[in-house]
This record gives C-alpha cells, sequence and structure tokens, in this order.
C-alpha cells in the first residue's frame, strides 16, 4: 500500500468505488444521487484540510480526508472521513490509513480527532473502537438509512 496525495489523473478511480458507496447510502449523509463535480469538491480537498489516497494493485483503494473539526479556538481538534473501495475489503487498508491518518494529524499538531456523525449501523464503529475511540454522544434517529429506516448517529472521539 502506498498513502499519497491524489493527483487530478486519480480522480477516476477513487469515482469508481466512491460512487455506489455514496449511492448506498449507509454510511454518509451525502445525496444519494450526488455528483461527480461535488463528490470531487468534498473528498479532493484544500488547505487546511488533507486528502489522503491509498493505492493497492497499482490502484485507488481507499481515500480520507482530515482537517480541524472547527476553526479558531476548536482548530486543535481534526475531523476526517474515511472510504475504502468495497472491493478491497478486509485486507487491512481501513485500519492502516485510519492509523496513517491518526499518525499524520498528531504530527501536524492536532491534539484530538472527533468524528461528528458515525451511522450507528457502520461496521466501521468497531474500527473506530479498536483504535481508541469512545463514543461521546449518540443522536437517536439521527440518519435516515435506506433499508433500515431512522438509526442513531454516533460522536467520537480520541485524543492523539
Amino acid at each position: 500500500m502506498e498513502f499519497r496525495q491524489p493527483r487530478d489523473a486519480d480522480w477516476p478511480g477513487v469515482w469508481a468505488f466512491l460512487r455506489p458507496v455514496l449511492a448506498a447510502g449507509e454510511t454518509y449523509t451525502y445525496p444519494r444521487d450526488i455528483g461527480q463535480d461535488e463528490a470531487r469538491a468534498a473528498w479532493f480537498v484544500a488547505e487546511p484540510w488533507r486528502t489522503v489516497l491509498v493505492v493497492g494493485d497499482g490502484r485507488p483503494v481507499g481515500i480520507a480526508k482530515y482537517g480541524p473539526n472547527h476553526p479558531g479556538a476548536g482548530a486543535h481538534v481534526a475531523n476526517a472521513s474515511f472510504v475504502v473501495d468495497p472491493a478491497a475489503a478486509g485486507r487491512g487498508i481501513g485500519r492502516a490509513l485510519a492509523e496513517h491518518v491518526l499518525a499524520a494529524a498528531r504530527a501536524e499538531g492536532f491534539r484530538a480527532m472527533q468524528f461528528n456523525a458515525v451511522v450507528a449501523t457502520n461496521p466501521a464503529v468497531h474500527l473506530w473502537q479498536s483504535l481508541g475511540f469512545t463514543i461521546v454522544g449518540t443522536v437517536p434517529e439521527a440518519f435516515d438509512h435506506p433499508t433500515r429506516g431512522l438509526v442513531a448517529m454516533h460522536v467520537m472521539h480520541r485524543v492523539l
């Protein structure tokens, strides 16, 4: 696995796995019919945010973005989002990407990381907990899951 900043030429490979994940509507609050331009703007981010691409087998297999959770007095706490190509699931890419982003955020001076909206039914909740995140709050029925109906969303936090 290689971790690096994405290049413009990487977008088609990212969109190939990102589009079906977002269209499934099970883990993110983005519109299920999000357009390519809007998705690209959301994931190929500008300073002070960073995007990390995971390349495996010569193609993009995961992406993350991280940056300040809030500006000003809240800028010492990072926020992040992650997507791994479902076709590459089970190969440790999500864990490796998370560990890479946590280390990078720490090295950049962030003191903690907070996820504001983790869908309670997302299997990644277990990954985040195994990496030291705790659920600090739960908002009941905050996410309209396409097959499970209204489910909770967690706020998760970890000191870096």
